[in-house]
Order: structure tokens, then sequence, then C-alpha cells
């Protein structure tokens, strides 16, 4: 069975968070979208993540959401794609939240959350 993936948000390195607020205010401007202040980043409605330091992909991450994230990982891996373990991240249950593929695709890292 196939799994459904959706565009999340993607995130854009910025080398500081002068730099990530100056865009993501900008990307709001442009987009009609609601400003949002993050501990990391600055978020430009629910679209735009502006990483307040560089983060995982040369350029940032392209984050994809499924609502079945342990099918979708077996799905990716059976594709041949592998994930860098040391990004999963859990809940209080211990079920997996998200998980960064390895490598970089285009210059973007790629994070698949639980939708």
């Amino acid at each position: 069975m196939e799994n459904h993936f959706e565009l999340e948000h993607i995130g854009i390195n910025m080398e500081n968070e002068t730099e990530a607020q100056e865009l993501a205010t900008q990307l709001s401007m442009i987009f009609n979208l609601t400003p949002r202040h993050g501990q990391k980043s600055e978020f430009a409605g629910d679209y735009f993540e502006c990483m307040k330091a560089p983060f995982l992909g040369k350029n940032g991450h392209i984050a994809m959401r499924t609502s079945n994230l342990e099918s979708a990982v077996e799905e990716l891996k059976a594709k041949g794609l592998s994930f860098n373990m040391d990004t999963a991240a859990y809940d209080e249950e211990n079920t997996l939240k998200n998980i960064y593929l390895a490598g970089e695709f285009g210059g973007f890292a790629i994070h698949i959350l639980r939708k």
C-alpha cells in the first residue's frame, strides 16, 4: 500500500535570527501569511520555516507529512532510501513523530512527519 504524502513546509537555512526574521516577514507580506516566532526558527504562515541557524541540508529542508509514518518509513526503505536515525524524534508514548531521510536532495534534507 502506498502512502499519501503532503507538503508540510519548506525550511530555509539562514545565517542568524535577524536574517530569519527578515525573510519570514518578507514572505509573510508577499503571500499574506501570518508570521510566527519559534525557538529555532521564524515561520511565515505554515508554509515557510526560516531557520535561525543553518541546519540539515545545504539550503534547508523539505518537510512532508503522512498519516502512517511507520508504513511510510517501510515504503521508502523498500525504494532503497535510508534514514538518518540520529534525527528520529519520538513522543511521550515512544511513537515516532518525525525522521529525516539520509542525504540531500537538490541541496535540501527531507524529513517525514506524522500528520
